[in-house]
């Protein structure tokens, strides 16, 4: 059965929910061009601009991480699809407040094979600019090859730490360091219970039987890395924590933030019984957990199941989580 959705034409899905969207937010973002949202009240000249990039459909991500400590601006795809090129390197133009721009792009197809069409545009046309590639999904390659890992929701940590660090005015290459610091020291795992389906259609990507789960499926309904009976909250949360911990190689006395990522269906009261066998876990272990977020951050419409997502810190990184941020749906005070 086709899901129900509450919406109008199916071509003005994108432009109605971000016009939508700002006017909900309008203290903190803006439309700032065709399917560019922006915040209201720019950084100072002279520090580094932060832009990220892809489909429409999973909000509150990305607009919803545009403000103060994060992300300066944002282009929108249509559902589920990389923007164009052109539109992001306008992006890149209204990020450049005199010292640079970082690029943050989840590694994803699309996202890719776009953001490889803006760094060529962006030389051709004098822009500074450098691309940090997200790729933490640890289920479809192994951590020697990095590059091939889809990017999820560990993607959010790369970002926290540099906006955090291009609004306290580091440069160029040091908020580059940290990100890409950050993006090696994250993983992230997903397990899906129920499909997402395509808001223009209703129709599923994806089949499960009632009784199943899926780890490790990516963010648009890809294989993970197998089927299995339903478990419980603790088990699927062992499964999921000892993959992530085995890929990091973590140590008793490691410093770890943690996200647990709603997917659209699935409530806080599970993923408040998730997160807490989670810390159960981590405290006999003797790890460390400095900072966490739970919520529904990047959502794949109304998919059932949750990501998973730990990254080690050094004082420098947690200290840079932890900074304060105001975007529409992530705030730290």
């Amino acid at each position: 059965m086709a899901m129900k959705k509450f919406i109008n034409k199916a071509e003005n899905l994108v432009p109605e929910l971000i016009d939508g969207f700002v006017k909900a937010n309008p203290e903190i973002v803006k439309q700032s061009g065709e399917r560019i949202v922006s915040r209201v009240i720019p950084k100072e000249a002279g520090k580094v601009g932060v832009v990220t990039m892809g489909g429409a459909g999973h909000e509150p991500a990305l607009i919803g991480w545009v403000g103060k400590g994060l992300m300066d601006v944002v282009a929108l795809g249509d559902i589920f699809a990389a923007p164009g090129a052109p539109r992001v390197i306008e992006a890149l133009k209204q990020a450049d407040f005199g010292a640079g721009v970082v690029l943050v792009v989840f590694n994803h197809e699309g996202d890719v094979l776009s953001s490889n069409m803006v760094i060529q545009m962006a030389g051709r046309q004098g822009l500074k600019m450098k691309r940090i590639l997200s790729s933490d999904d640890i289920s479809n390659a192994p951590r020697d090859d990095q590059e091939n890992r889809r990017g999820l929701i560990g993607t959010l940590m790369v970002l926290k730490v540099v906006g955090a660090a291009a609004e306290a005015g580091y440069s160029f290459e040091e908020v580059l360091r940290v990100g890409e610091k950050m993006s090696l020291s994250t993983a992230t795992i997903a397990v899906a219970a129920t499909p997402a389906t395509h808001p223009a259609t209703g129709h599923p990507f994806f089949s499960l039987p009632d009784d199943e789960m899926e780890i490790g499926m990516g963010q648009h309904g890809e294989a993970g890395v197998g089927r299995m009976k339903l478990k419980s909250a603790d088990e699927t949360a062992d499964i999921m924590l000892t993959q992530l911990l085995k890929d990091l190689d973590v140590k008793p006395g490691d410093k770890l933030v943690a996200t647990i990522n709603g997917t659209g269906a699935t409530t806080l009261m599970e993923m408040f019984i998730v997160f807490r066998h989670l810390t159960q876990i981590l405290e006999e272990k003797g790890i460390q957990l400095v900072g966490s977020q739970i919520g529904e951050l990047l959502t794949v419409q109304e998919q059932g199941g949750f990501q998973m997502s730990i990254g080690r810190v050094d004082d420098e990184l947690e200290r840079l989580f932890k900074a304060p941020c105001n975007a529409p749906y992530y705030k730290v005070c």
